[in-house]
């Protein structure tokens, strides 16, 4: 692929040699972009949550795994409301994406796609998110629903609040709720434990992908829990993690899991401490990379659980 990133139009942080950019038609490019498509790892990090809390209700329920279904749809919900979630979050942001090097040659900032064209885009991915959240139980939808909130008033809250990564979280998280809610059409102790270790797992990791834009979130006003933080990034993020281990070991607790989930609590825990041994100050590439890795993380845990659920099973 010849050219520069900003010649061909791609952002100056886009994934090299990603399907979009090689095989996706030219026109469709922009607004692929516009989703993340290129990005998987955002639809992941909304996905896993999801995986956590069908599978802790596979084991509270001595199923043998998580529903097949639910977990499906789950999949396909995250990808639109991934999709749909960063489409409003850059209508909202494309003043604010001009002035950051990072961002600025994203569809809407660098003028390859209309804020009315992307609204509509918008639009599609909400209804594809709502096909996906009315095949489940009453209770579900309206947790689904309610979603919606933090959703949108989170691309403002960088504008004022010191932390805007706490309204993340919240958003983010509420997959850890979503598979219980599917299974028991109801919340227990469990769900909420995992939605608050969620919640601190979602501020720890989005803690390191602003350390990527510290010095432009500087010049342009932009608030986040890195330049909050400061010096202390590391024991900030060290401390949401630990937290997000003890929630997530005590929703395990709750749930009835036994030796083999709680192996994989620690199996999370300890890939969640070797990311803040690894954080550097300012190190926006290495940044980069440990807040990918969190879907491995997310992965270790969803196996430790299901791995759970089926042995308990079969005992």
């Amino acid at each position: 692929m010849s050219g520069t990133a900003a010649e061909d139009g791609r952002p100056a942080d886009a994934v090299s040699g990603h399907w979009v950019e090689r095989a996706a038609p030219r026109p469709w490019r922009p607004y692929l972009r516009l989703a993340r498509i290129d990005r998987p790892i955002g639809w992941w990090l909304l996905l896993l949550p999801c995986w956590w809390s069908s599978a802790l209700a596979a084991i509270k329920a001595d199923l043998s795994f998580p529903d097949p279904w639910h977990c499906l749809l789950f999949l396909i919900g995250a990808v639109a409301m991934r999709g749909a979630g960063s489409t409003y979050n850059d209508i909202a942001d494309r003043d604010l994406d001009a002035q950051v090097e990072r961002t600025r040659q994203r569809p809407l900032p660098s003028g390859q796609v209309r804020p009315r064209h992307a609204a509509l885009f918008l639009l599609a991915q909400l209804l594809v998110g709502l096909a996906v959240l009315l095949q489940f139980n009453e209770q579900a939808v309206l947790v689904g629903l309610c979603s919606l909130l933090p959703v949108a008033i989170y691309p403002f809250m960088k504008r004022v609040m010191p932390m805007p990564q706490a309204v993340l979280g919240l958003a983010f998280a509420w997959g850890a709720l979503m598979g219980w809610a599917a299974l028991f059409a109801r919340l227990d102790a469990p769900a909420l434990l995992l939605y608050a270790g969620t919640i601190c797992w979602v501020v720890g990791y989005d803690t390191i992908y602003a350390v990527q834009d510290i010095e432009d979130d500087e010049i342009a006003g932009i608030h986040s829990s890195a330049r909050l933080f400061g010096r202390h990034v590391r024991g900030a993020v060290g401390l949401c993690y630990a937290l997000a281990a003890l929630f997530v070991a005590l929703a395990a607790w709750g749930a009835g899991a036994g030796l083999v989930g709680f192996l994989g609590v620690a199996a999370f825990a300890a890939h969640l401490g070797w990311q803040v041994l690894s954080l550097r100050e300012r190190d926006g590439r290495g940044a980069l990379t440990l807040f990918r890795s969190n879907r491995d993380a997310g992965l270790i845990l969803f196996v430790g659980l299901s791995a759970d659920a089926l042995l308990r099973s079969l005992s």
